[in-house]
């Protein structure tokens, strides 16, 4: 696990193969598409940020990606879009910015029919069994 204090402040691109808690401040990009990212309560991200999870304690101004899960703390705060499988916005947080849930993975698959021996639906108007 890595960490950037509260002392630490960057510019550039980020990116590793390994967890990483951000306390200080980072712009430009992160990108970690196989690790955790947490924004610490101290950690302020101006940058484009994508990794397998991220957690949001602090803030972040950027849009946020994940491949598996956005957690935003009640301290958090997001000013961009966030996209993710599954979201995770506790009460108190914070996001300015529209939010896209789904699996990116091709082209959507259409609705299974559902099973079973459901009951039989009239068209408005028409009463069930009436003969024409």
């Amino acid at each position: 696990m890595a960490n950037i204090g509260k002392s630490i402040s960057l510019k550039g691109d980020l990116s590793g193969n390994e967890d990483l808690i951000i306390e200080g401040h980072v712009e430009g990009r992160v990108d970690l598409p196989n690790n955790l990212l947490t924004i610490g309560a101290n950690g302020s991200v101006n940058a484009e940020v994508h990794a397998k999870t991220v957690v949001v304690i602090g803030k972040v101004t950027g849009n946020v990606g994940a491949t598996e899960r956005i957690e935003i703390q009640a301290t958090g705060l997001v000013n961009g879009d966030v996209s993710a499988p599954r979201l995770v916005v506790a009460e108190g947080a914070v996001v300015n910015g529209s939010i896209e849930m789904g699996v990116k993975k091709g082209p959507a698959a259409a609705p299974a029919p559902a099973q079973g021996g459901g009951a039989s639906v009239a068209p408005i108007g028409e009463k069930k069994g009436a003969l024409a």
